[in-house]
């Protein structure tokens, strides 16, 4: 040994004994490209270019591949002269385990050759002839799986592993990595540990194993993608653990599994705990499971499966038995509070669920065939925050895949399935939704999907607690009345999209309480027809705001809120008055249309929250004392805008056609409007105001604008520019001469401004003179008119519209006031 310090012998001379060392040990044929020697901290070789061969059996790709490997010397054998090595320490190697297609392993030819040829233990104490099997050890390593030619993406990286023989004839090994995909982005895929021995025998079906394996920390998204490749959306913190014992003939096989808060991504609630034990024999040879037991408490109840598999990883062969019993719907509803949105937090289930389904292969090899079935007893479903309460006696399943003789018997309620789908069939069961009649309810849940059908009598309000308590998202008035349905609720499990509903529903004397809304709305009649792309609701016959109303509407499905609403609507009266005291029934405390930015933290009314557009038209629209027959017009209502484009009504006996704005998110509504009238009777305006001051007809041409929420607010803050032209009319309280003021032509400019109206530009031709008119009405109805003649002296009107006095102007006043 002192020697040694002094002289080097030549390391590269060494390769072969070392590779043949270590290669005895193995029984495999080692590569090495470079070999340096070191004597500290204890005598051996640094090893580069380390390369275990496979079996030319399993491929040309080598079994083990490092880099950097140190070989540490077993003193003992040097004293004898021999190259032992004692511990094999490697740096990030690649090991590969290959399964060939006949189902042999690479590494069972390992150890039938372990078994077959005598080894000394890897820390015997005395020296022998035989080599001494070397203590292995691995960091940092990566394990590949191969099946045939094709290698899979599975993998364990930063694997820690170590291999040993413990005794004469016996083996040890551990390992502790990450299970990864190569295709694939992963993290908090958990830890795998295992550990376990086994012994030398005859043949390697008769070796004696024991080993126990434990996958902890993986969280179920991540693991479902690593087994499926896509995110199954589920998430929980996963534990699973696995005994291993006896010969390969025959092992018995241990396992528990834990899923620790299971929910589904997008849903935040308690804790729920899955656990499941399983017991079952293994033969390797015949690559079969038997007496498989397993077990899952749940609640008082439980659900255990047992039978057989073969060929696990082949064209499997099994013959399986699933059993529940007495199993609380509380459980259930646990498991589903899980895995379905918007069910109300105090939803409460009783009654239990029993049933036995039965799962085998296939006579041709391929595929499965399910049978089965089940009944849950004593239903009721509750929930305070939606008043319901809902009872069923019993509930039926029948599970059938598509090639079982059960499932051509369901087959006509079944036309959206797969071929050979499998599934679970619920009822029918009749639930008592409404005074008189019952509902009828049946469907079926498949691997990517479900269809629920509802037929039959209810009432609004029935319908509308029970789709809360089922989850699906609805408007929630208060409403009574009954309803006839032939509805489809159906859905896909990928993507947990919301369920979609199609069919009709016939409503008959409903009364619904909207938020927002003063009364009630009352429907006659309404048909709603439902299908993929659009609701629509045609033969609506409904009294609001005091007003008959007819007619559709409709709008688009799956969109996001606010969704488009599209109507033609009729109504035989619309009076603002009504209108207003339905929709503001309070407006000092908060009126329906108040969703700005400022308004105090509340849920918006129902006319608050939608978009809408159509048309409407009115056999009459009363505003105050002012009445429009015949309206129509094309309305836009979004975020608090709403616009009545192309305006039109018979108007004081002639025409109006305009357009209207106004502004409900201010914090005094706006109204602008601008249009034309036509042929209007004057004597129409006066019968509206109530006094005879005005006769013949006009036209005009108006702008306004106005803000407020009462008539006087709105007259107070009015801004209007009128121009008009009047013929063939009179004055009759205006006496010229004695004589009510006739007019020919009268035409001019008003502007109205704070309430005061004045007239700008006017001109007044009567059958004896031509007037130029100038002056201001009050909002008394005050008036201060002067109407100003060529070349003689003017007239002043004052008083009211109901009394005006006329009195000549002075000349000089005339002068005055025809200077420029």
């Amino acid at each position: 040994m002192l020697a040694l310090f002094v002289v080097r012998p030549g390391a590269t001379r060494l390769k072969t004994r070392i590779a043949n060392s270590v290669g005895m040990a193995l029984q495999r044929r080692v590569e090495i490209s470079n070999v340096h020697v070191h004597l500290l901290p204890a005598p051996g070789f640094d090893l580069d270019g380390f390369v275990v061969n496979d079996d030319p059996a399993f491929g040309a790709e080598p079994v083990l591949r490092a880099q950097e490997v140190t070989a540490l010397l077993r003193l003992s054998s040097l004293v004898h002269g021999r190259l032992e090595i004692s511990r094999l320490s490697l740096t990030e190697p690649s090991l590969n385990l290959v399964r060939r297609d006949d189902g042999r392993w690479n590494i069972e030819n390992f150890l039938e050759r372990t078994a077959q040829i005598a080894v000394a233990p890897t820390g015997k104490s005395s020296a022998e002839a035989r080599p001494g099997f070397p203590y292995i050890e691995a960091d940092r390593g990566r394990i590949n799986f191969k099946f045939g030619a094709e290698k899979k993406p599975f993998a364990i990286t930063d694997a820690k592993y170590a291999l040993w023989q413990d005794s004469e004839n016996s083996w040890g090994m551990r390992l502790r990595g990450q299970p990864v995909r190569s295709d694939l982005n992963l993290s908090d895929t958990g830890t795998i540990r295992i550990s376990g021995a086994w012994q030398r025998a005859a043949h390697l079906h008769e070796t004696p194993v024991r080993f126990s394996a434990e996958w902890d920390g993986g969280q179920l998204g991540q693991l479902s993608k690593f087994v499926s490749g896509e995110d199954r959306g589920w998430r929980g913190a996963v534990n699973t653990t696995l005994e291993v014992s006896g010969t390969p003939a025959n092992l018995l096989v241990r396992g528990d599994g834990l899923v620790q808060d299971f929910h589904r991504y997008d849903i935040a609630n308690n804790a729920l705990d899955l656990k499941a034990h399983c017991e079952a024999q293994y033969g390797v040879g015949e690559r079969r499971f038997r007496q498989i037991f397993c077990l899952s408490p749940v609640g008082d109840g439980s659900l255990s499966l047992t039978g057989d598999a073969s060929n696990v990883l082949g064209p499997r062969r099994y013959s399986l038995h699933l059993s529940a019993n007495r199993i609380p719907l509380q459980s259930v509803l646990a498991l589903v509070r899980r895995a379905k949105k918007d069910l109300p937090n105090d939803l409460r289930a009783e009654g239990s669920f029993e049933g036995l389904f039965d799962a085998r292969s296939s006579e041709a090899g391929s595929g499965v065939v399910l049978t089965g079935e089940g009944r849950a007893t004593d239903i009721l479903l509750h929930s305070e925050s939606a008043k319901a309460d809902f009872a069923v006696e019993e509930i039926p399943f029948v599970l059938a895949s598509g090639g079982s003789s059960a499932s051509k018997k369901l087959r006509g309620r079944r036309e959206a399935s797969e071929p050979g789908d499998a599934r679970l069939s619920v009822g029918p069961f009749s639930m008592k939704l409404a005074r008189a009649g019952t509902t009828a309810i049946q469907g079926w849940i498949a691997r990517r999907g479900y269809s629920i059908s509802v037929k039959g009598d209810a009432d609004v309000r029935r319908v509308l607690q029970m789709s809360r308590v089922a989850g699906i998202p609805v408007v929630h008035p208060a409403a009574t009345g009954p309803v006839k349905l032939d509805l489809q609720v159906a859905g896909q499990w990928a993507g947990f999209g919301a369920p979609t509903i199609a069919g009709t529903a016939e409503l008959h004397s409903v009364e619904a309480e909207i938020r927002g809304l003063n009364r009630p709305l009352e429907i006659s009649t309404a048909r709603i027809a439902l299908n993929d792309s659009e609701t629509k609701v045609d033969g609506i016959s409904a009294m609001a705001a005091g007003t008959h109303w007819t007619g559709s509407l409709s709008l688009p499905r799956h969109c996001t809120a606010p969704c488009p609403l599209k109507f033609d609507l009729h109504a035989d009266e619309i009076s603002t008055d009504r209108l207003n005291g339905w929709l503001n029934p309070n407006p000092p405390v908060r009126p329906w249309y108040r969703f700005s930015a400022n308004a105090p933290a509340r849920s918006p009314s129902f006319p608050a929250e939608i978009k809408a557009s159509g048309t409407l038209a009115a056999d009459r629209i009363l505003i105050r004392n002012f009445s429009a027959e015949r309206a129509t017009a094309k309305v836009e209502l979004e975020r608090g805008q709403l616009r009545v484009s192309d305006l039109r009504a018979d108007v004081l006996g002639g025409k109006h056609r305009g357009d209207w704005r106004m502004d409900f998110t201010a914090k005094a509504p706006v109204y602008v409007g601008a249009g034309t009238l036509d042929a209007i009777v004057l004597n129409h305006l006066g019968d509206a105001m109530h006094q005879n001051w005005v006769s013949g007809t006009a036209t005009g041409k108006y702008q306004i604008e106005m803000a407020g929420l009462s008539a006087d607010d709105l007259f107070d803050s009015a801004k209007a520019d009128l121009h008009f032209t009047m013929r063939d009319g009179t004055f009759p309280r205006v006496l010229v001469s004695s004589a009510p003021l006739h007019v020919r032509r009268f035409s001019g400019a008003l502007s109205l401004r704070k309430g005061d109206v004045e007239l700008e530009q006017a001109t007044l031709e009567s059958p004896t003179a031509t007037y130029a008119v100038t002056g201001t009405v009050s909002d008394s109805r005050k008036l201060d008119l002067k109407l100003v003649p060529d070349g003689s002296a003017g007239l002043t009107v004052t008083g009211t519209l109901a009394e005006p006095r006329v009195a000549a102007i002075r000349r000089p006043e005339t002068q005055a006031a025809l200077k420029p």
